[in-house]
């Protein structure tokens, strides 16, 4: 049997499909089959875009380049399509040392599920192939696009994602550790935010300190400052509006933040 979604790819223009379902969905409304109808008009545009680059492409004896990645990039993030910028970001982590590997993949195929639900997957799992299978993926014009799009707490967010994923195999690898740290440079994270966010996976005996932002040579005093200055920047809050996965995922940097101050606390004897 022929999969319903192929099939209405293949025979159907999404712009008579969403029509259709906008006008059921909004109770019978002319105005919801309206916006069902120009949402599937730039499905259907996008698709053909893509589908001109690539026989375009091979008319001229080349490969998908990397140029042609950065404009499928471009039209799927018009309109802050943050599942796209995820999945150019999650392939550049998973081929930088030169082999993806599965646990890698059930990361980032639960991290879809827990945020965007089911019926966005299978469509994000395709973007993410598109850029795993493209060529080099250009990221400085990418990094760009997502720091002038997000604010910085989010950005903070999105390189915690990527330890997650480096780390899915049981150890970030010195190739993996380059790219976050050239990704976190080309997105504006500072190398405070980046050391802080780097040793909750990348942990040596100054972890603690390095996830407060601090050296061990301070005084507790500014042990103390440090600590209530990250709590406040890695609050759950700052990105609360993102989804539950993006929630998780700085619960889990609150939590560490927490766990290294009591660590120096002890280390010390504060109170």
């Amino acid at each position: 049997m022929v999969p319903l979604f192929f099939y209405l790819k293949c025979c159907i223009l999404f712009k008579w499909v969403l029509g259709v379902g906008g006008f059921i969905l909004f109770n019978r409304s002319f105005s919801g089959a309206i916006l069902g109808f120009v949402i599937g008009s730039f499905i259907d545009n996008y698709q053909g875009i893509v589908g001109k680059a690539k026989e375009k492409a091979k008319a001229e004896g080349r490969s998908f380049s990397t140029d042609d990645l950065f404009q499928y990039y471009q039209q799927r993030t018009s309109q802050n399509d943050v599942p796209t910028m995820l999945m150019a970001l999650s392939a550049a982590v998973m081929k930088a040392d030169g082999k993806v590997v599965k646990v890698e993949l059930d990361y980032v195929k639960k991290f879809l599920k827990n945020q965007f639900g089911d019926q966005f997957s299978v469509n994000h799992l395709k973007t993410l192939k598109h850029f795993l299978e493209g060529g080099n993926i250009p990221l400085t014009e990418i990094c760009r696009d997502i720091s002038l799009r997000m604010q910085l707490e989010v950005r903070i967010q999105l390189i915690h994602y990527l330890f997650g994923i480096a780390k899915a195999d049981g150890s970030v690898s010195a190739s993996e550790l380059n790219e976050i740290s050239r990704i976190a440079s080309m997105m504006g994270v500072s190398s405070v935010d980046f050391e802080s966010v780097k040793n909750m996976f990348y942990r040596n005996p100054d972890s603690d300190y390095k996830i407060l932002g601090i050296e061990s040579s301070v005084t507790d005093d500014e042990v103390k400052k440090a600590y209530r200055k990250m709590a406040v920047k890695y609050h759950p809050d700052k990105v609360a509006s993102l989804g539950e996965e993006y929630v998780k995922g700085a619960q889990e940097k609150f939590q560490k933040i927490q766990e290294a101050y009591e660590n120096i606390k002890k280390l010390r004897e504060m109170r």
